[in-house]
């Protein structure tokens, strides 16, 4: 979900202003749903059960363009995720 795949040239990082969550997406638009808030959302509902929303909680944050800077971001948010142990590689 938080992959981006090699030769992009544009993505927009976002932030979740629900749980804080930081990401890079190749969406560009102002606000688009959270992946993280997403997952826990329950499609299994009984027949008295309504769908919960999904909310649009993330938030552009920066809109980057070239391969070299999106390749530089989202090696910075792989190190943010790991804590900068490389051993997982």
């Amino acid at each position: 979900m938080y992959y981006v795949p090699e030769g992009t040239k544009e993505c927009g990082f976002y932030e979740c202003k629900k749980c804080g969550n930081r990401f890079l997406s190749l969406q560009t638009m102002q606000r688009i749903p959270c992946p993280d808030c997403a997952m826990d959302i329950d499609y299994e509902i009984g027949p008295d059960e309504s769908m919960e929303d999904v909310m649009d909680t993330a938030e552009l944050i920066e809109k980057l363009e070239g391969e070299e800077e999106i390749e530089k971001m989202d090696g910075l948010l792989s190190l943010a995720v790991t804590g900068g142990d490389c051993e997982w590689i």
